[in-house]
């Protein structure tokens, strides 16, 4: 079973640091991300989601390639590269796979617009190495599924963190 930690930096830039510090945890083994986004609040007020993992692209790719093959077997290659790529994109764009995108946003709605909330799904970490790479980064928590004990050890964590930086604004805490 996977956990999901909800955590508002003051920038975009704070958040994609951190999620970058996770990234590279990651490739030493000691933690497992399933999804990390980004949910910014623009000063209009509009959510915008930077996903780890550009679905879109993705499947326009992969698109592209079946569409060349199978063109090649029917001797037009041009269209089939063209209807590939386009009904991978198509394919990509309505594939939502981690995170749903609506929950993001309905809960990033909560933020002070210029704040970013790093949602990352977690399937396993080593929790204290995890939590000495991260504590610097200040941030508070907005919402998590783990359980009170982890959660507090998480939130003492980064409020040590918060006491010497100005902390993000919050509209609600869960």
């Amino acid at each position: 079973m996977s956990d999901l930690v909800v955590i508002v930096y003051p920038s975009e830039e704070k958040a994609e640091e951190v999620r970058q510090r996770l990234i590279k945890l990651q490739k030493e083994y000691l933690i497992t991300i399933n999804d990390a986004v980004i949910a910014v609040k623009t000063e209009a007020g509009a959510i915008k989601l930077n996903q780890l993992v550009n679905t879109t692209a993705l499947g326009a790719a992969s698109g592209s390639f079946w569409g060349l093959l199978i063109g090649v077997l029917f001797l037009n290659p041009i269209i089939g590269v063209a209807l590939g790529a386009a009904s991978g994109a198509l394919g990509g764009a309505l594939t939502d796979f981690g995170i749903n995108d609506t929950f993001m946003k309905e809960l990033a709605a909560s933020i002070q617009p210029g704040n970013a909330a790093l949602f990352v799904l977690i399937k396993n970490m080593t929790a204290d190495k995890v939590l000495k790479e991260i504590k610097d980064s200040g941030g508070v928590v907005l919402k998590t599924s783990l359980d009170e004990t982890k959660e507090q050890v998480l939130r003492d964590a980064l409020a040590k963190a918060a006491t010497t930086e100005t902390p993000p604004q919050s509209a609600k805490l869960a």
